[in-house]
């Protein structure tokens, strides 16, 4: 598998804020990669580096195998393969959707068909509807539909769902799926972990400029190896225990909770302690935290060593 993004001891610095300290990443071609970290850990700059909207102070880059400093009519054919979704755009709200979509397509060489695009991220009901008309979650679709329409091979997302409620993050997590089945590799930047578990192949995390880890979303922090607390009141005492698998645990017949045993399934559900289902829910969502609150409080730590045992920490509170 060929490597779309190499980058090795990026570093840039604006006046004596050191934003990005010696960043390394390699991203493999149909990748969704996430960058992973709390605003302003370097996260933005990073990325704007890589779309050669911002130089670097040192440090070698390549994207698609061009360096994205680079100028003149090289640079424009390499722009012609990615795609870019920023934060937020200024656009156009007088024009229809499929009037922006149609417009943007004119600056690229190969484009798709406008019409696909807009079917392509949701908005084929919104064909003829104002910029201005469209919902927040709609406005991220066009914005979308406005960094492929180029047919890009890789496509940054800057991001992608800030200030969506949970529906609209989920259906936006389903587009973003459909981008990679089309065949691009994705970057995309986010402060919440529960999204980075959802969409990404490997997640790094960035802090305070630097990579402190890159991992799957299973394995990051150690969360796969680290035990779950199941707690139940027994008798009326409080009990508790760590453990593997909280799963066969809580059904386990020596703790009289399994069908059979000294409970019902009913009674069960009643007995179980709020810290008991945390940590069943937290073992079938292949025990990973739900958001970064615990990435948040551990954002001192600056190697991989002590960030570690910092999140597992986190997820031990999490689950009991």
């Amino acid at each position: 598998m060929s490597t779309v993004i190499s980058v090795a001891g990026l570093k840039k610095s604006y006046g004596e804020n050191q934003a990005v300290n010696g960043v390394d990443l390699q991203i493999s071609q149909g990748e969704i990669f996430a960058l992973l970290g709390p605003n302003g850990a370097g996260k933005t700059t990073t990325v704007e580096i890589l779309e050669g909207f911002r130089d670097r102070d040192s440090g070698e880059v390549k994207v698609l195998g061009f360096d994205p400093a680079a100028k003149g009519s090289a640079a424009q054919a390499w722009r012609d393969r990615i795609g870019i979704v920023l934060q937020s755009t200024e656009d156009a709200g007088d024009l229809t959707v499929y009037e922006s979509v149609s417009h943007f397509a004119k600056y690229y060489k190969s484009p798709k068909d406008p019409r696909e695009v807009i079917d392509l991220v949701g908005l084929g009901e919104k064909v003829d509807a104002l910029g201005r008309t469209l919902s927040g979650g709609q406005r991220r679709r066009l914005d979308v539909a406005l960094g492929i329409i180029g047919s890009p091979e890789l496509i940054f997302l800057d991001e992608p769902t800030t200030g969506f409620d949970p529906e609209a993050r989920r259906a936006f997590w389903s587009l973003i799926r459909n981008l990679r089945d089309e065949g691009a590799t994705i970057l995309l930047t986010t402060h919440y972990l529960d999204e980075a578990e959802a969409l990404a192949d490997r997640v790094a995390v960035i802090n305070h400029g630097q990579i402190i880890e890159v991992s799957t979303p299973e394995l990051l922090g150690g969360r796969a190896t680290s035990l779950a607390t199941v707690s139940w009141r027994e008798d009326g005492i409080t009990k508790s225990e760590k453990s593997e698998n909280p799963t066969a645990f809580v059904h386990s017949p020596q703790r009289g909770l399994a069908t059979g045993g000294r409970y019902s399934n009913e009674q069960r559900e009643q007995r179980l302690s709020p810290s008991a289902h945390r940590g069943y829910a937290a073992y079938n969502r292949a025990q990973l935290l739900r958001s970064l609150p615990a990435f948040l409080g551990c954002r001192s730590y600056r190697d991989r060593r002590a960030l570690s045992e910092c999140l597992q920490r986190g997820a031990a509170l999490y689950r009991g």
